[in-house]
């Protein structure tokens, strides 16, 4: 329909007969769409019998391709302005793009003008990752096509290591990104940082991806990406000081609070690991207390103890 409208926009009074062979689609699916343009696009398109085509009956520009509602484009909006984080990243001109192009593609009854959202409206994060573009193109783009990639994988304080993996899936998870792909190495299913990655190729080899593998289910029971290794069941105990932040937010799914006399709040959730709740209990400070499990109660005291002798 677009490229009706563009043959017809232009002037030439194009046919069905003309159309169809220009745009590979029988004559009479060009009626049909001719039809919906003019009776539920309200588009001015009329027959000329002088002209043996089609024409606009009057002034049209622009092709009402979306259909939009004030509440979505207030989320389109919104999204706009969540790009902010990415200002001056590999991902603003692509993202901002495709935010051009949507704009494009709105009904001439809608006016959206994003400067003026500029002082409504704003997205900050304390810390930008640094992102390969490319990279997680090519990640993704291998995980589409089912290609296995051998790569130079360097973890934190190691030597870099060859890795023969069949990628599975690319996420963000609270703003990182992430490689989830069954390692040859360790016959598993590994996650991968994408700038730890410092060389990268096909094999030439391609992979049936299994049909069991769910992403969601993958990460039901994880605080952040690190996938299960068991049953927990974490409890912490924050003071009145901070509860009201931990009231505010949404930290895990399975996540149950109880208020504590004095104004302190209890949270507790069911994990599968311990690594990233761990860290980000330690954030608190002093204003969290690990009630359970017990093995995590005794890693909260060891560590507390180290950072005392070091820097008590």
């Amino acid at each position: 329909m677009m490229r009706i409208h563009a043959s017809v926009l232009a002037g030439s009074y194009p046919n069905a007969n003309r159309l169809s062979e220009e745009i590979e689609v029988n004559p009479k699916t060009i009626r049909r769409d001719i039809e919906f343009m003019r009776d539920r696009l309200d588009l001015p398109i009329a027959y000329d019998s002088s002209r043996f085509g089609y024409h606009y009956t009057s002034h049209v520009t622009s092709f009402p391709t979306l259909q939009i509602s004030e509440g979505e484009l207030f989320a389109l909006l919104v999204a706009e302005k969540a790009l902010q984080q990415y200002r001056g990243t590999p991902f603003e001109k692509p993202l901002l793009g495709a935010l051009r192009k949507l704009e494009r593609t709105l009904p001439d009854t809608v006016s959206l003008n994003l400067s003026d959202w500029e002082q409504t409206i704003s997205f900050r994060t304390s810390a930008v990752p640094v992102q390969d573009l490319p990279l997680i193109d090519q990640l993704s783009r291998a995980a589409t096509a089912r290609e296995e990639l051998r790569m130079q994988y360097r973890k934190p304080n190691r030597q870099p290591e060859e890795r023969v993996v069949h990628p599975y899936h690319v996420a963000n998870v609270n703003g990182d990104w992430y490689l989830f792909a069954f390692d040859q190495l360790r016959k598993a299913i590994r996650t991968f940082v994408p700038s730890r990655i410092i060389q990268i190729e096909p094999t030439g080899q391609t992979f049936p991806r299994p049909a069991k593998f769910d992403i969601d289910r993958l990460l039901r029971d994880s605080f952040g990406i690190h996938s299960s290794q068991g049953e927990f069941s974490v409890v912490v105990q924050f003071t009145a000081e901070v509860a009201d932040y931990i009231r505010e937010k949404r930290w895990h799914p399975s996540q149950q609070l109880r208020p504590l006399a004095g104004g302190g709040i209890e949270l507790s959730f069911q994990l599968g690991s311990l690594v990233e709740v761990r860290r980000w209990i330690l954030g608190w400070g002093a204003a969290a207390r690990v009630i359970g499990p017990d093995e995590l109660v005794r890693e909260m005291k060891e560590i507390t103890a180290i950072f005392n002798q070091q820097y008590g």
